[in-house]
Parts: structure tokens; sequence; C-alpha cells
């Protein structure tokens, strides 16, 4: 039986587990988060909804009973507080450090086989600091930026193109950030054809600035920071996991090595099945691609270095 556990029963950690349950990912859903009642609430709402969706998948909540997650095949963390006014980056990092620490630790307790999808922000950063703490190797520690990312991508890519975005290929790596993450427009293609056939330089320029800041567009108008698309991409790599699929889906992992980077944490293309991570590909990049990708990763590592500033690491 397949048993996934989000940890942080938010907007992003409800979407995430109500995508999975209804898109039957896994067998069993756990919801956890410390807030009494707010996971046994929202998982008995969405149990109410299987005989409307005809979902057969199971979900429960339950507050800080880690016994609970015990043998999960994979575990989505989304838990951690955003970025309050008068709060510095060293303060933000410090509290999610903690709590991202904390999670991984007591989940490692009852699922020492588990694969980790980090989403708790800073993204990157976050995911390094997962990998050094429970010593995992680095196939079992994934953040999900990228998968994000490249979904707003196609989002902005079919509005200017006019076409459905299900057909468009087009992936962002580097940092998840809005100055660090890369929109690679080179790759990008309708059915088959270069986006670049389709748009107009001033227009891609456009659709790669959109996408970039996205999730800043999103922020302002709603006030907080976006859930739906978040919680969906999680869930979306989640289910390359459990049902083996293998898809390519650039995911910020450890490097060694590729695209010139080492002991850093960074958006790159990879190959996503039962094992978490399974290859990262090289896509060959340009001489202004990986320029692109080393400002971006010369960013991540500025933003890891705070980890040893405040002590977690």
């Amino acid at each position: 039986m397949s048993k996934v556990t989000v940890v942080g029963a938010g907007n992003v950690g409800a979407t995430c587990a109500n995508v999975l349950v209804i898109n039957e990912v896994a067998d069993q859903i756990v919801m956890l988060d410390v807030k009494e009642g707010v996971s046994e609430g929202k998982a008995l709402d969405m149990t109410q909804t299987a005989a409307l969706l005809g979902f057969d998948s199971t979900i429960v909540g339950c507050t800080n009973d880690y016994a609970q997650t015990a043998d999960s095949d994979v575990v989505v963390i989304t838990s951690g507080i955003p970025r309050k006014p008068g709060m510095t980056r060293e303060e933000l990092i410090g509290v999610n450090a903690g709590i991202v620490k904390s999670v991984a630790e007591n989940i490692l307790k009852y699922s020492p086989n588990t694969i980790i999808v980090v989403v708790s922000n800073p993204m990157d950063t976050m995911t390094y600091l997962a990998l050094k703490a429970t010593g995992l190797p680095k196939n079992k520690i994934i953040g999900m930026g990228g998968a994000l990312d490249s979904a707003r991508f196609k989002c902005y890519l079919s509005k200017a193109m006019n076409a459905n975005p299900t057909e468009i290929e087009g992936m962002v790596i580097g940092g998840h950030g809005d100055t660090t993450m890369i929109p690679l427009t080179r790759f990008a293609s309708y059915k088959g054809r270069p986006v670049s056939d389709v748009l107009g330089k001033e227009e891609l320029a456009k659709v790669v600035a959109d996408t970039m800041v996205g999730g800043a567009t999103l922020t302002g108008l709603l006030g907080t920071s976006a859930w739906y698309a978040p919680g969906a991409a999680a869930a979306y790599l989640v289910e390359s996991i459990i049902h083996n699929q293998k898809k390519i889906i650039p995911c910020c992992v450890s490097l060694e090595g590729e695209y010139g980077q080492n002991d850093i944490c960074i958006g790159v293309p990879c190959v996503i099945g039962k094992n978490g991570l399974e290859e990262i590909i090289d896509y060959k990049l340009n001489e202004e691609e990986m320029a692109l990708f080393t400002k971006s990763a010369a960013a991540v590592r500025s933003t890891n270095d705070v980890l040893k500033e405040i002590n977690v690491l």
C-alpha cells in the first residue's frame, strides 16, 4: 500500500493533499500540522467529497503525531512561515530552518526509507539544509521549485501563443527566486516547433519577465503567497515518484560536479521515479545560459551561508 505524508496543512499543504487524494496518487495520504484540529478538519472535509468525485484514496489528519506518518513512501514538507514586515532574511531563514530540520528528523524516526520533497521557503536553502541535516543520499531529498516555475513558464507561453498549455514544453532551471530562475527559451517548444518561431523577441522577453515575477504577481493580487499551483506542483512531483513515471522535471537537487557546481542544491533537469532522483540530465547549456546558471548558483550560496552564520549547520 502506498502512503504519502504532507507536513503542513496550510494553503499549499492542503492543496497538495487534495490533489493527491482526488487523483488517487497514493492509497493513503496523511496530513500533519502543529495547530490542533486544522489537518483533521481539512482531511474530513476532503473525505466528504469522495462520494461526489469518486475517488478511493483515504486521507487522515493529525496534530504533531508523527507515529501516524510511519512507513510513508514520500513526505512533502510545506511547513514554515512567510516573511513578516520588519523581519530580516536571517530571521526568516532561522525560523524556517529550525522547523524544517525538526520535521525531517521526526519523520525519519518513523519512515527511515522515505523520499523527502521540500516546498518550504527559501526552497533551495531548505533543501540543502534537509540534505545536510538528515544525511540521506542525494536521490532522497528533492526541492519542488522548478516544477512550479516551469508550470508558470508554460502558462505564460500558452497565453502569448493562444495555445494549449499541455502541448507546450518549457523548462525553468536555477534558483527558485524572482532573480535566480532561468526560463530556458531556447529549449521551449509548441508541438515540436520552437516557440521562437511563433513569438518575437519582445514577446518572448515579456514571457520570461512574467515568469520570473510569477510568484510576486500573485502575492500582490492575493495579499499572500499562491497555493493552487505550488500545491499541484508538489503533487505532480510526488506522482512521478509513487507511480515510477520517470518524468523529466526540473527539481532542486544536490549537485556533485553537474553544471559545474558542487555542494549546492539548485534546480536542474531531473528524471524522477520510484527512487526519487534517478538521473540529472545535461542540457548542454550555451555560454550565456551557463553564465546565468553560475550567477544563480552564487545567489543561492549566499543564502545558504546564512545557515552557517546562525549555526544551523
